[in-house]
């Protein structure tokens, strides 16, 4: 496999990337709506907790770090968004 045909093999993982961040993002708005509904406050920090040990729990030693900082900014990304609902 040469450096072209892995750029393309990376590009697709982005494209898979971005469908699942949209459809993370729209079921956001979707729970915000539910917890407005329902007086819920939006952040969370015991369930945030919970998805970070069972997630880390999930990848190799050297990744735990990288999945903990990336699921910190989705939790980030996602709060922002369920406060503008």
């Amino acid at each position: 496999m040469d450096l072209n045909e892995l750029r393309l093999e990376i590009d697709k993982i982005d494209e898979q990337l971005i469908k699942l961040f949209e459809e993370r993002m729209e079921t956001s708005k979707r729970v915000a709506k539910f917890k407005k509904l329902h007086n819920i406050p939006i952040f969370d920090p015991k369930r945030e907790l919970e998805i970070l040990t069972n997630l880390t729990a999930k990848v190799k030693k050297e990744r735990k770090a990288a999945v903990k900082a990336l699921y910190m900014l989705l939790f980030e990304l996602s709060r922002s968004e369920q406060e503008n609902v």
